[in-house]
């Protein structure tokens, strides 16, 4: 009989997190097939492409900004189960991450200033908090 292990809130928040980065390649990808044609997208992509209009510039700056802070979620969240730190300002930290990287996408594509920037802000601290928990 298989027992059933409940997983720590981190790893559950790290295989969202999945789902958000599959979401950010979706929308980038779309957009920028929206606006350069499916045979741009279904083609080599040889030579250079036509440049990218507001929306899908932005989808695809986004999508460049979630990478980078992405390893480090990953790091941290296994990190955190791996040594049985889970739980506390990590936890909170993981939620603060997800959350603020899933706000940031709508104010990134509709050019919100300021507000986009605290919602960045918001994920740094968010890994932040997690580090403090895991050091």
């Amino acid at each position: 009989m298989d027992s059933f292990i409940p997983l720590s809130t981190e790893l559950a928040l790290l295989g969202w997190s999945v789902v958000l980065l599959l979401v950010h390649v979706a929308l980038q990808g779309q957009l920028a097939t929206a606006e350069r044609g499916l045979g741009w997208n279904a083609g080599a992509r040889d030579g250079e492409a036509k440049p990218l209009g507001p929306m899908a510039g932005r989808a695809e700056r986004a999508l460049k900004n979630f990478q980078e802070t992405y390893p480090a979620f990953v790091a941290l969240a296994l990190g955190l189960a791996v040594t049985g730190r889970t739980g506390g300002i990590g936890e909170t930290g993981a939620w603060l991450w997800l959350v603020a990287r899933i706000v940031y996408i709508p104010l990134y594509l509709f050019g919100i200033p300021y507000i986009r920037s605290l919602a960045w802000a918001a994920s740094l601290l968010g890994l932040v908090l997690m580090l403090i928990r895991f050091l």
